[in-house]
């Protein structure tokens, strides 16, 4: 696992180095300055996934167009102060300085379990739980009226979300997003089959 880390801080730094060299045998982790040098690294050491402090992400759609060019690549912020939840929503996961050794390795172990990543392929963007929410719903062939009656959201916010879940999964179709919902293990085919 190639590993890029992008965190201000020396000590904090060096001490999540030193964790994910305990967790994973034929780890290597590459330290960057700026989000410039990240976004070069990342084909150049073949990174898999990148750690981040979230201040780094001064611009968020500058982000986000340089991210969709590493699509398999897992990124994760580490928290220790308040961030807006718009730019964690940017991320795949994140990780607090005060968790464990058992949950950082929770966490750094999704990327090489991902059937994305292991095959190379680009993984979907990921949906925000809200997003998860309306889709769910979606796939009970709710409407919208419906879906923001029973989640008590406007209709317009209901159309937003589904907007944002077809722009990131390419799936137009209610039909091909119950699809999505159930290979990606959003829903259990059980609960909705009579």
């Amino acid at each position: 696992m190639n590993i890029a880390i992008l965190e201000p801080s020396q000590i904090i730094c060096n001490g999540l180095s030193d964790i994910l060299l305990q967790l994973h045998d034929h780890t290597h982790i590459y330290h960057f300055d700026s989000m410039k040098e990240v976004f070069e690294g990342i084909p150049e050491y073949n990174i898999n996934v990148v750690i981040l402090n979230p201040s780094f992400i001064k611009n968020s759609n500058k982000f986000i167009q340089k991210k969709e060019l590493f699509s398999s690549v897992f990124w994760i912020g580490i928290l220790y102060s308040v961030f807006d939840r718009k730019i964690l929503n940017l991320l795949n996961s994140t990780i607090q300085i005060t968790d464990s050794l058992e949950e950082i390795s929770e966490i750094i172990q999704k990327p090489e379990t991902s059937p994305c990543l292991q095959k190379n392929i680009p993984c979907p963007k990921q949906l925000t739980e809200r997003e998860i929410e309306v889709l769910k719903q979606i796939a009970l062939g709710l409407s919208n009226k419906e879906i923001g009656d029973k989640l008590n959201i406007s209709i317009h916010t209901v159309v937003s979300h589904r907007k944002n879940i077809i722009r990131k999964t390419e799936i137009k179709s209610q039909a091909g997003l119950t699809i999505y919902a159930i290979s990606n293990k959003i829903i259990n085919i059980e609960n909705y089959t009579s």
